[in-house]
């Protein structure tokens, strides 16, 4: 398969486990609320990082001179598009286990549910920017709302 075939399969799998994280953020705990929690939030992400090392292994060597040593270097790993793939599936999966952290968050510490509604968009198109807020939030916001116990 194409680097570009595969980017685009890996892309619509993402997109179909961040519409069932959505989904699943929602819910009450229930069968379906976990279900869907384990597939949009461990299956989903756990192929994309299987998906990941198959395609790193692939592409191993495909790119002399590139290196996490400089800026340039890095610049070089990604010249190659089976890399730049590699890249793009490691941001795929990694944001879906952010979110999927953030949901479980939530619903371990509070009842309100409110805090995704910015957060998993954020995390969905800036990942590390969706998780900042989700901290922030969780500082801002009074103790007896996200953590009912304090």
């Amino acid at each position: 398969m194409s680097p570009e075939t595969i980017f685009s399969l890996a892309s619509a799998t993402a997109v179909f486990a961040w519409l069932i994280l959505g989904t699943a953020g929602f819910i009450k705990s229930s069968p379906t609320h976990r279900l869907l929690l384990f597939v949009g939030g461990r299956v989903i992400p756990l192929a994309l990082c299987v998906l990941y090392t198959v395609v790193l292994l692939s592409y191993w060597g495909s790119t002399p001179g590139g290196n996490f040593g400089s800026l340039d270097g890095v610049a070089r790993l990604f010249a190659s598009p089976g890399k730049l793939l590699g890249g793009w599936v490691h941001y795929l999966a990694f944001d879906l286990l952010v979110a999927r952290w953030i949901i479980d968050d939530v619903h371990e510490s509070s009842k309100t549910r409110w805090v995704l509604l910015p957060c998993l968009p954020l995390v969905f198109m800036f990942g590390p920017a969706g998780l900042a807020l989700y901290f922030g939030l969780k500082m801002l916001i009074k103790p007896s709302i996200l953590h009912p116990a304090v």
